[in-house]
């Protein structure tokens, strides 16, 4: 069981929080603000602690030392009423665990506290190599919880952009991450996949490299991506080489991205969005 300290999260979000299955067996405690969430931690530790959806991301950035010097093992979870590209980015910086603007959606939420209630050695899992409010350079290490954390901030990073193309281009970029980890790295977390994300005045442009021997599209009669009128046909072709299914996510990609270029060897992909 996982010590949740939540402040002032306001009564709807903390009854959303307190009945999702994903946090169910968890203890969450409420502070009334920041002077009793500090005392709290000094009395006892926390594994997550959940900023107040009502203070800015400056504002919890700016106690940041001064928890981490009373508990440096708790996870850190922001809620802030809006996020610009530069407080997400010095969030990323500082190690945050995930960070959240309004409108709040207390599933996400909730699934990403109780990912952060259970992580181990995730603190330089997202390693920022490079970063401007429209460039940002990272190193990924191969791990699901990573790309979970990875997709919240690039999601936050790019607030200015409409729900619709955002969320449907991260979804992409998430089944894209996850191929470079599984395939290309493994899932190991010696391993890493190299992210460049760049925002221009119409496009969102994403860039992938991950350290596999890449693949030869021709030859991927296995995956559902080789047949897009009849995707559920290659069940039997991969059972019968003993691979479960896929594909999937790179079809998915096709359709809600408007450019997919990859290299020659595979291993390198550019995912690019058309905003106007």
């Amino acid at each position: 069981m996982a010590r949740i300290l939540t402040v002032a999260p306001g009564e709807g979000l903390l009854k959303s929080l307190r009945a999702s299955p994903l946090l169910e067996g968890h203890e969450i405690e409420v502070a009334a603000g920041d002077t009793e969430a500090m005392r709290r931690l000094r009395q006892r530790a926390f594994d997550v602690l959940i900023t107040s959806p009502d203070t800015g991301l400056d504002e919890d950035a700016a106690v940041l030392d001064e928890i981490r010097a009373v508990r440096p093992g708790v996870r850190i979870v922001i809620l802030a009423p809006r996020a610009t590209p530069v407080q997400v980015i010095a969030a990323l910086r500082e190690r945050v665990f995930a960070c959240f603007s309004a409108p709040f959606d207390a599933s996400e939420i909730a699934d990403l506290v109780a990912r952060a209630a259970e992580a181990e050695d995730w603190k330089d899992g997202i390693e920022v190599h490079d970063a401007t409010p429209d460039w940002i350079h990272v190193h990924v290490n191969c791990r699901l919880l990573n790309a979970e954390r990875l997709v919240n901030f690039f999601t936050e990073l790019r607030s200015d952009v409409p729900d619709a193309p955002r969320d449907n281009f991260m979804y992409a970029f998430r089944e894209v991450l996850m191929n470079a980890m599984e395939h290309g790295g493994g899932f190991q977390p010696d391993q890493v996949v190299e992210v460049t994300a760049v925002r221009t005045a119409r496009t969102m442009v994403f860039y992938l490299q991950d350290p596999g021997p890449g693949f030869d599209a021709a030859a991927l009669a296995h995956a559902a991506v080789a047949r897009p009128d009849d995707p559920l046909g290659m069940t039997r072709t991969r059972a019968e080489r003993g691979l479960r299914p896929g594909g999937f996510g790179l079809l998915i990609t096709r359709q809600v991205v408007d450019e997919v270029i990859h290299n020659e060897r595979g291993n390198e992909v550019i995912l690019i969005k058309h905003l106007l």
